[in-house]
């Protein structure tokens, strides 16, 4: 795998709230650059590979809704979750999950994940391509420090969740020890 020291040049399709937009449906399409997203601030960022996925929904965002305030106090400015699903989809996770803290960042045509170098294939699964499950401290776009899941391979028979954990994170921002990923935070049925 690739070092990257900044994280790539992409453009995010992304859905907002606009209340000029006329009808029940009040969002309207908007394109957020890498620059806008990272660029001078410092930002906590995870990956996983789907919403509505049972890890996903269980433990890695929710924990890392629940730790919000906690990484506000370490400095950081966002707290995002990406993920190769599209906006739509990402909106519908977060509203279920009651996500109002984490930015839910689509990567709808897994560019960023592949140019991340972390785009893998779940087909094993049923889920194409999905992104590997990881974190990083970023910078002003600068990546300062990447947890990746062990076992980074396609069609992996698991789906490893021992590092990209809010409280691993959190951790490192501290400099302390991590302690280890959580219980879930939340029930998940399907």
């Amino acid at each position: 795998m690739a070092v990257i020291e900044k994280v790539p040049s992409v453009v995010f399709k992304t859905r907002v709230r606009d209340e000029s937009v006329e009808g029940p449906n009040p969002y309207r399409w908007e394109d957020k650059t890498t620059e806008e997203i990272f660029g001078g601030k410092k930002v906590v960022i995870f990956s996983l590979p789907g919403a509505f996925t049972p890890t996903c929904s269980s433990n890695h965002l929710p924990r890392y809704e629940e730790l919000y305030e906690e990484f506000k106090a370490q400095g950081v400015d966002e707290v995002i979750c990406v993920s190769v699903n599209d906006a739509f989809v990402m909106f519908k996770w977060g509203r279920e999950i009651g996500a109002k803290n984490v930015f839910l960042l689509p990567d709808g045509n897994a560019e960023f994940t592949r140019k991340m170098g972390m785009l893998v294939d779940k087909s094993n699964l049923g889920f194409g391509l999905r992104s590997w499950r990881y974190s990083m401290l970023v910078n002003d776009c600068k990546i300062e420090k990447i947890f990746v899941e062990p076992g980074y391979e396609d069609n992996c028979p698991a789906d490893p969740f021992e590092v990209s954990d809010a409280d691993t994170m959190l951790a490192h921002l501290k400099g302390t020890a991590p302690a280890g990923v959580c219980e879930p935070v939340k029930e998940f049925v399907g």
